[in-house]
């Protein structure tokens, strides 16, 4: 077997480089919600997903996230005690939860909204509404391909 000589350069590797960002940026945004309401990263997605859409369930929230099914799962249990998502079972079948958010999460969602707007404002502040719109369109294209990676 052949071993390469090249080196692998992180700083310059983009999966790295798109791993960190986004780490970052969770972080940033997570400072704003887990001491003030006590919800973690994937509790945040899971109630920012049924505010969006009114309501989902446990699979539907792990493909508009692309987190995995047990950390949802274990974000859906967490925020169901906290009383911020009421889980309704399906009468078609009784492992299928209809989740929603209850009227304090979403007072929750409401609260969160601005805040994590105004922080997307402050990241992107500088870049220029062309880039912006760049930016957006690149990481269609980028999930475009992941797509087409994904199923071949």
């Amino acid at each position: 077997m052949k071993h390469s000589t090249e080196k692998l350069n992180l700083e310059q590797f983009f999966p790295y480089r798109l791993s960190v960002s986004s780490y970052r940026t969770s972080r940033l945004i997570a400072s704003v919600y887990q001491e003030r309401f006590g919800i973690r990263i994937p509790e945040w997605r899971v109630i920012a997903v049924l505010g969006q859409h009114g309501k989902a369930t446990s699979k539907e929230i792990a493909e508009f996230t692309a987190m995995d099914k047990v950390a949802v799962s274990r974000a859906v249990r967490a925020l169901v005690e906290k009383q911020l998502v009421i889980r309704k079972v399906s009468k078609f079948d009784a492992r299928v939860g209809n989740l929603r958010l209850s009227k304090a999460g979403l007072e929750v969602y409401e609260e969160i909204v601005p805040l994590a707007l105004g922080l997307e404002a402050r990241i992107l502040e500088g870049f220029g509404e062309e880039n912006v719109q760049r930016l957006h369109e690149l990481f269609d294209q980028l999930n475009q391909r992941l797509d087409e990676l994904t199923k071949s």
